[in-house]
């Protein structure tokens, strides 16, 4: 039996500038990051979360380029936006931010609510029962996801930014306020022998914390 614990939040305050201060860039390029949590040029979040960003502007798009708590580099598209969009992955720091031509109206970028705890990979070989047990403190609004997209699949790889993320089949799991205990059957393990699978729990919104325990009967340490 392999048990892995995995966590997301507190999150600080969302701010929607404070990555990158309103600014109007006439060209293609770098976005100046000016925001409160920047030093030396780099954004520092307190924990992994999605970034967010903010203009009337339906023209351009954005690439993020940052790294994971791990220090791996991850970039990110995001755009043509509207009002405002966030990415999918959650950053660490922001290295920079990019436009892909001049602004036609203002732009900032920082964070929201939002962020997940680290996925944790379903073991195909194992037997095919995953439970899950979400221990909530404080005030949370969370979401138990899974997906069968693989970034290191050999025959079929998804970029992170990509992937789709179906939320829980269990209501209980899903928009939750308190600690759950929920799982997945033969269905999901089943899938990861072709695809590999993945659980995670995102926070949507809140200043608590969820703590995700996931066993899964059969599967032993790496």
């Amino acid at each position: 039996m392999l048990t892995i614990v995995a966590t997301v939040g507190p999150l600080a305050a969302a701010s929607a500038n404070n990555i990158a201060q309103s600014q109007t860039p006439g060209a293609a390029g770098a976005l100046t990051l000016n925001g409160t949590t920047v030093v030396g040029g780099i954004a520092y979040l307190d924990t992994a979360r999605r970034i967010l960003i903010t203009t009337a502007d339906t023209t351009h798009v954005f690439t993020v380029t940052g790294t994971t708590p791990t220090g791996a580099v991850i970039t990110e598209t995001v755009g043509p936006i509207t009002t405002s969009a966030y990415t999918t992955q959650d950053f660490a720091t922001v290295a920079s931010v990019k436009i892909n031509g001049g602004a036609t109206a203002a732009v900032t970028v920082g964070t929201n609510g939002v962020a997940s705890t680290p996925w944790v990979r379903i073991d195909e070989w194992a037997t095919p029962q995953v439970d899950i047990q979400c221990d909530v403190t404080g005030t949370v609004n969370y979401t138990v996801q899974s997906s069968q997209d693989d970034p290191n699949s050999p025959t079929n790889p998804v970029l992170p930014q990509n992937m789709f993320w179906a939320n829980s089949p269990d209501t209980n799991a899903v928009g939750a306020t308190a600690s759950v205990q929920t799982g997945y059957g033969a269905l999901l393990a089943y899938a990861s022998l072709i695809s590999g699978g993945f659980v995670r729990a995102t926070l949507n919104s809140g200043t608590g914390r969820v703590s995700m325990t996931v066993t899964q009967p059969g599967a032993v340490p790496y």
